[in-house]
């Protein structure tokens, strides 16, 4: 299973789109973003299945709850960044 990370600018907003996913069916921890993925105030994340993204997307935008940058979390345990 290749997970992504939706980056998200607060906790408040990660646990805002956590609780709309949650709600749409679609399962979406939040944790700490890792080191050196945290720029620009985005500290939290929440971690969502590859194949759920554009979902998790879709729930965020009808939501109107804003997110970050997307990151793929590679098999190394680096990180690449996606596009929606």
């Amino acid at each position: 299973m290749q997970r992504c990370l939706i980056m998200c600018r607060s906790l408040t907003y990660a646990q805002r789109a956590n609780y709309a996913l949650e709600r749409a069916g679609i399962t979406a921890p939040v944790s700490r973003a890792p080191q050196g993925l945290g720029a620009n105030g985005c500290g939290h994340c929440l971690t969502v299945d590859e194949r759920r993204l554009r979902a998790a997307l879709a729930v965020l935008s009808r939501a109107g709850i804003p997110h970050g940058k997307l990151y793929r979390v590679e098999a190394g345990g680096s990180y690449t960044e996606v596009t929606a």
